[in-house]
């Protein structure tokens, strides 16, 4: 049995992020290890594992894409072909500020990210505190956006904006407030990113724009980010109800493969 006193937490950065050592994941753990965990998460929002060895029955998704992807609770996030099939899904390049399945009614609110393969250099995953970025927002601004609601929309895009002058009828959207309250803290959050977030309600289509980029880089400032350079075996795990998160570019030749599980949300409120 895994006990707290083995449990060392070190903040990396002052944004987010903090590295727990002492800790095997493939091993029984006390309730008392397990609510050092839980309260280290709700500090520091990201926590990394490293030198994990994590099989695919521990860990749990929904979904799953990908010719290799033989649990459907387990999503494989990987740039690798075989026969000029992807094994995975969201594999290749930058990858823009976003939240996992903002676009859902119910957005996730965990994410856990396993590393098996990585690139010589990139693909490092950029994370933003959004209660920051909240606390950022100039007080004429969060006056405005009070109440008002955001369309967030998934267009199957890594680092491009939506377009939602088509019929979004087919396409996964949703709307979510401008600013939430998160269920666990009671602490205001800025949810919205530079993917997915594509209009505020109540507002003509250039004032929305002009005021989105205000937020998206209100959420990007570099204070409020901390970036993770991945080694094999790390196990990470996230708050999306209050983080933002982005990959940065790799090489193409070089294999990626990361394995993804998630835990579902609840409707959002502000």
């Amino acid at each position: 049995m895994q006990e707290v006193m083995d449990i060392v937490v070190t903040p990396l950065s002052p944004a987010c992020g903090a590295e727990v050592g002492g800790v095997d994941l493939t091993r029984p753990l006390s309730q008392e290890t397990v609510r050092a965990i839980k309260d280290a998460w709700a500090q520091h929002l990201v926590l990394v594992f490293r030198g994990q060895s994590i099989d695919q029955e521990q860990q749990l998704r929904s979904r799953a894409e990908g010719i290799y992807q033989d649990n459907e609770k387990v999503l494989l996030v990987s740039n690798i072909k075989v026969n000029g099939k992807s094994i995975g899904a969201f594999g290749e390049g930058e990858f823009w500020f976003h939240i996992d399945s903002g676009y859902t009614a119910r957005p996730y609110k965990y994410t856990f990210l396993y590393a098996l393969e990585l690139p010589s250099t990139g693909g490092n995953t950029l994370f933003s505190n959004m209660y920051k970025a909240y606390a950022a927002v100039p007080p004429e601004l969060k006056e405005k956006l009070k109440g008002k609601k955001a369309l967030h929309v998934h267009e199957y895009k890594r680092a491009e904006k939506a377009d939602i002058s088509q019929d979004l009828g087919a396409i996964p959207h949703a709307y979510h407030p401008v600013f939430t309250t998160h269920p666990d803290t009671g602490r205001k959050t800025l949810f919205v990113d530079r993917l997915m977030t594509s209009r505020i309600e109540g507002l003509d289509g250039a004032e929305s724009d002009v005021i989105l980029e205000q937020l998206y880089a209100i959420g990007e400032r570099p204070e409020f980010i901390y970036e993770h350079v991945w080694k094999l075996g790390d196990f990470l795990m996230w708050d999306n109800r209050c983080t933002i998160h982005a990959r940065t570019d790799f090489p193409k030749h070089e294999r990626r493969l990361l394995r993804r599980c998630t835990v579902e949300g609840e409707p959002l409120y502000e």
